[in-house]
């Protein structure tokens, strides 16, 4: 049973690390970022690319990948979803055409296959990141083999998460993001720079998307696709938390991952993430705000 509980818990970090961007910025903003999911897939790239042109192992591409996307996502905040704020469905469409545009940009090796320039790491192939000796294999407890890896992630999720909380309530721009969350007018009209708030939000959420993406890589294929389905698992737990509560997507993270861990043990895969589907459908149905919420949806 502890081995069952535990996959659980691994399953429900990696729902964690790639929903924990979207609770800040579907959140303090109201956008609906379709592109999240390509900014898992380019934080995964960015390991790889890491690994063959600069050598670096998994670790050191932990803050590379977070600086490469939360860059990105910086530029998209600027340059597209700054227009279009309290237009939650354009921001949605917008969001869609970016991570089309993103995801051929990498399965087109950024257009250079055109003229005949391959990029190694790129391109529509699968791509595999090798993980550290000491990451791998299995330790005894409680008389059943832990996951050297599975473990890793978990350690990297609660480090993220508890970085996210104390940025959140206990810095200058923590109260900042949740006085925007609140009523973002009124935070602009005591002299809160929102636009600026917003950018920085964007892009923080974005780096951690990129993180997300590394932790992945070290035991998933990269492709250019990989990051689809993420993003409807990632708004699944935010849904069920509640709109920009980091308690309820930590705790929503961790119910689905129990879920479909468990169930997935007993039956099979797809029935499991039938009954993911189901809970938070119930949830949704009895508490329209979410397990924990600031606002309603």
């Amino acid at each position: 049973m502890i081995d069952v509980v535990f996959i659980g818990l691994s399953l429900g970090s990696i729902l964690l690390l790639v929903a924990l961007g979207l609770a800040i910025t579907y959140g303090a903003m109201g956008v609906i970022n379709m592109a999240h999911g390509e900014l898992v897939m380019v934080g995964a790239y960015t390991t790889v690319m890491a690994g063959i042109w600069l050598n670096l192992g998994i670790l050191a591409a932990i803050p590379l990948a977070f600086v490469v996307t939360a860059l990105l996502g910086w530029v998209i905040e600027r340059v597209v979803v700054r227009r279009l704020y309290g237009r939650l469905l354009d921001t949605l469409l917008a969001t869609w055409g970016v991570a089309i545009l993103i995801q051929q940009a990498v399965r087109l090796e950024f257009g250079l296959s055109f003229l005949g320039i391959h990029i190694e790491g790129l391109g529509p192939g699968l791509q595999n990141v090798s993980v550290p000796a000491w990451l791998m294999g299995a330790v005894p407890f409680g008389g059943v083999e832990i996951n050297v890896y599975r473990s890793f992630i978990i350690l990297v999720t609660a480090v993220l998460a508890l970085v996210t909380w104390f940025i959140l309530y206990r810095t200058d721009i923590g109260v900042q993001v949740r006085a925007i969350m609140r009523n973002p007018k009124m935070a602009a009209a005591c002299g809160i720079d929102v636009a600026r708030v917003n950018a920085l939000t964007f892009a923080y959420g974005s780096g951690l998307a990129g993180v997300a993406g590394v932790m992945m890589s070290g035991f998933k294929t990269v492709f250019p696709d990989m990051g689809t389905a993420m993003v409807v698992d990632g708004f699944l737990v935010v849904v069920m938390g509640g709109v920009g509560s980091l308690l309820g997507t930590v705790l929503s993270a961790g119910i689905l991952g129990q879920i479909n861990g468990v169930f997935a043990s007993f039956s099979n895969d797809i029935l499991a993430r039938a009954l993911v589907f189901g809970v938070v459908i119930l949830v949704i149905v009895l508490r329209p705000k979410g397990l924990f919420s600031y606002k309603g949806r």
